[in-house]
């Protein structure tokens, strides 16, 4: 599979109902690392997720893949190039686990990647450790083991960029772990990964960049340890923190 290069936001800024959400962010999506989106609560982390993605029109600005607007692809094309993992994992329908992660493939249909199927199927089970659910009806899943198929069908797809909004909120320690792991492993077969996440100390452990916002503004960009410092995590949030450095990564603890 070839993969693309940057996935390049140029001063987006998103509008809801008249409030803004996101205000004049540039960033790139690079292959080969994890970047990280932190900030509070309402920060706009997610719909930068949603506009990078493809999936949001941004109110002014221009998002390019490869300097093509990613407006310009078709639904096909885009789920060809980036998968998607939302914080939302319910299914309507009780489908099996095994059907869940295979709609993943979807994409594929009529083309040569159709052979792989199995093979990639196989593997995106392994990886998010429910090969044992297959055959368990997903409505009937706890929600951690609902977060772990939704992110085997991410990895089913098999997509050269792929984000994931929250992908540990539901996962006990263990997985949690494996999420970071995968995370890193993608990054390290060439794939871009954009993660959101709430924990601080989670982002300085996989990313290689993190993007802090805040009130929809990108207040700094950079290595972990540059952008989570004490001084600016705790003007962000408002909340003194001390910054202990662990094999180089940065382990933030609230100042109690």
């Amino acid at each position: 599979m070839t993969l693309p290069g940057t996935i390049t936001a140029s001063s987006v800024s998103v509008e809801l109902d008249g409030r803004p959400v996101l205000q004049d962010v540039s960033l790139d999506v690079v292959a080969g690392e994890v970047l990280a989106l932190v900030g509070p609560n309402g920060a706009g982390k997610s719909t930068l997720l949603s506009v990078l993605s493809g999936e949001r029109v941004p109110t002014s600005g221009l998002v390019e893949v490869e300097g093509r607007d990613i407006q310009t692809f078709s639904a096909l094309e885009l789920a060809r190039i980036r998968s998607v993992l939302t914080q939302d994992n319910a299914l309507s329908f009780p489908f099996r686990v095994g059907d869940v992660i295979a709609m993943g493939r979807a994409p594929w249909t009529r083309t040569t990647e159709l052979a792989r199927d199995s093979e990639v199927i196989a593997r995106a089970a392994e990886q998010a450790d429910v090969g044992h659910l297959a055959d368990r009806r997903f409505t009937e899943l706890s929600g951690g083991e609902r977060a772990r198929v939704s992110l085997a069908r991410v990895l089913a797809q098999d997509t050269p960029v792929v984000f994931l909004d929250e992908p540990t909120a539901a996962l006990d320690l263990r997985h949690q772990e494996d999420v970071l792991r995968i995370a890193r492993e993608l990054a390290a077969a060439g794939r871009a990964v954009v993660v959101v996440v709430h924990d601080l100390s989670l982002a300085g452990a996989v990313a290689d960049r993190v993007a802090l916002l805040s009130a929809g503004s990108l207040v700094a960009v950079g290595t972990p340890a540059s952008v989570l410092t004490a001084a600016s995590i705790s003007s962000v949030y408002g909340l003194a923190v001390r910054v202990v450095e662990i094999d180089g990564r940065p382990l933030i603890v609230p100042e109690r």
